[in-house]
This record gives C-alpha cells, structure tokens and sequence, in this order.
C-alpha cells in the first residue's frame, strides 16, 4: 500500500510536469482570490495532521485509518483552525495537495500539505505523511512557483504568504498509546520532547531558507484529556495521578515539548532578519475550557461527541450516525480532536485576543497579517 501511495504522489508531479502550461507567465497575468483589505497575505499553506486535514487530503485513509476516526473532525477541513483563520483574512480554503489539478492558479491560491495522523518523525506505518514528507511537497511547489513566476516575483510571493505547521500529536500519541513504539523504550520523556522540538526547528529554519517569512506554528493540545488517554488510564491500573480530570504525566510532557517549541520560536525570530513567527498555544486554550466551560456553552469536558465505550475512548468516529446530538457542548469531538466549538474559540483567541488573551504569541495572528509591510500584486 505505502508502495501505491508512492506511485501516485509521482504520478501528480510527472501530470504537473507534463501538462502544465510551459510558458514563463507573468506576475500581472495572475488572478488571486479577493483578500481582506487589512490583510498583507497573499495564501495560506498548511502542514500538519489531523489539526490540518480531516482525512480529505490523505489517499485512502477510509482503508488506512487503523481503527481510529473515519470522521475526525465534525465537518470538513474550514471547520478547523487554520482554515477558520484564512476566512478571517478573506482567503479561499487551501485545497488538499491530492487535488490539485495541474495549475498555476491552483497552488496560488493556497495548499493543504497536511495528512490526517501525520508525525514529525518517521512512522512505523508508511501510510502517513510524515513532517518530512509535507516539507518535500512545500519545497516542490515552491520551485514551481518559481518556474512559473520567475524567481523575484516568486520570492516575494512566498514572503507574502502564511505559513501554518501544526505537528507533533500523533508522534506522543504512539509514545504514550502504542505499546509496540520503539521510542517509549528508546527515550525517556524529556529526550523525545527534544527530539521533536529539533525537527520542528529545522523545518522552520528550512522553510525561512526558501524564503517564508510569515508562519504560525501550533503546540500540542492536552493530550492528558483525550478520551483515549482517559480510557488507557483507567485500563491500565496506572499510578500517574489524575488532575483536574486529566493524566498528569501526559499533559506534563506536552507542556515541556511546547515550552521548548516556543523558546525556539523566540530564538528564530531575534536571530533571523523578517522572520515572524508565533506560537499558538492550543494547549493553554484547550485548558481553559476544560477547566472553566460553563461561559463557553460546554457541558461535557471528559467525552467523545462521536465513539463508542467509556468516554467514547474506545473506538473513534466510524460513523456521523454515532454522533452525539450536541457537539457544540462537547470539548472532545472523538478520540483525541476537539469540536469544531473549540476550534472556532481558539481560532478566534489566536487571530483577536478574544476571548482569551496570548493565545498567540508573541502577537496575534490579525497583528501578523496586518503589518504595514505591502503584499505582492498579483493581478490589475
């Protein structure tokens, strides 16, 4: 199957090459969706996991979903927290990277390089795309671009545009849940947050290199809540204390893994000349509302709108039919994503400092995109 997935990532780059118009096409010829007027980005590019991609943008992840959600967000890709924050800037959704159709316009308008169940490191499994993977894919479109555009108003492009890097979930989850992963036994916690934070690093550093300048890179959630993590818990006999609800040696793991992602973060951005980079702190948000719901409309802080067992942390969401009648009073939507309610709160925490504040450090996303720095004019 991994050999399959292979084939048709080539087969799209051989279509792109052999039918894409070759002519060198000018700046001015370029149409680009209408944008907010406050707004200095051009397109939006997302890399990432489940937090990016409902498994539209994974090749066959109905066959490949080894048990998890079919269904892991309830609704499609705009009602996560990238997509959310493109409308807020007047840009078009970035289509799945698999359904591109061969064109210029197509990667102008933005793309999702994300795939449902990514990781940062290499997975055992070759189903997934990995950080790596995702990256290759960028560097590819960029080239095109280039091609395409010529190489001043495709570096200008780039600068212009936003970048979005949302990893690292599914890597704890096989750390923590997989009993068969070698990096349990391996790394201790520490070590593996490390490990993690480096490759993110590098990704971030390679991407400046290719002259991206804008990027949001999102934390972990806190994994320690999820239902699955809930329901291990319980299972296991485990002596990890609970608090608040939540596993604590968990959530203490994410919390060490994102504390070193943001440090890097402000290290690159005093280091590099233009970088803006963010941190968006979706753990801290998550925790708010798991641990003040009432004014946010939730009632169920603990269960899965869409599974089956205690918690619904048994099995992930095989069916809508399954789902809960409310899921907007529910934190969790299955077995470790949140509702789309909470994603639009952070989304809108991120982009305003409402309703919770330095969400989004060390400026919010609207003060990111609305700098008076002016964005390449890609149409009359």
């Amino acid at each position: 199957m991994a050999t399959l997935m292979r084939v048709l990532a080539l087969s799209f780059l051989l279509f792109s090459t052999i039918f894409w118009d070759k002519r060198h096409v000018s700046a001015m010829e370029l149409r680009v969706p209408n944008r907010s007027i406050s707004s200095t980005v051009t397109a939006m590019y997302l890399l990432g996991d489940s937090s990016v991609d409902c498994g539209e943008n994974t090749p066959f992840y109905s066959i490949l979903h080894q048990n998890l959600s079919m269904y892991p967000c309830n609704g499609s890709d705009s009602s996560l927290v990238p997509q959310l924050l493109a409308n807020k800037m007047g840009l078009q959704s970035a289509k799945p990277f698999y359904s591109q159709n061969g064109t210029i316009y197509g990667l102008l308008g933005g793309v999702n390089f994300g795939s449902a169940q990514a990781t940062i490191l290499s997975p055992r499994s070759r189903s997934y795309q990995s950080l790596n993977q995702q990256l290759r894919q960028a560097f590819e479109t960029i080239q095109l671009l280039q091609l395409h555009l010529g190489e001043e108003p495709a570096k200008h492009f780039v600068e212009s545009s936003l970048f979005y890097l949302s990893f690292g979930k599914d890597d704890f989850i096989e750390y923590f849940v997989d009993n068969k992963s070698s990096f349990n036994i391996k790394y201790n916690g520490t070590e593996f947050s490390r490990i993690l934070v480096r490759q993110m690093t590098n990704a971030v550093r390679n991407l400046y290199a290719s002259n991206v300048r804008k990027m949001i890179c999102s934390g972990i959630l806190p994994l320690g809540c999820a239902p699955r993590i809930l329901l291990k818990h319980d299972n296991s006999n485990s002596s990890s204390s609970k608090v608040r609800g939540c596993i604590d040696e968990v959530n203490l793991m994410i919390l060490e893994y994102n504390r070193k992602l943001e440090e890097e973060i402000v290290a690159i951005n005093a280091e590099l000349p233009d970088a803006h980079i963010i941190f968006c702190d979706v753990y801290r948000a998550m925790m708010e509302f798991i641990d003040n719901p009432k004014p946010y409309g939730i009632e169920d802080v603990n269960n899965a709108c869409c599974g089956l067992g205690k918690y619904g942390g048994m099995s992930g969401c095989i069916s809508t039919d399954m789902a809960c009648q409310r899921a907007s009073t529910h934190v969790w939507w299955d077995l470790y994503n949140p509702t789309t309610t909470i994603n639009s709160l952070i989304a809108d925490s991120a982009w305003s400092g409402h309703p919770l504040s330095a969400i989004s450090r060390p400026i919010t996303v609207q003060e990111l995109v609305s700098n008076s720095e002016k964005p390449i004019k890609l149409c009359t």
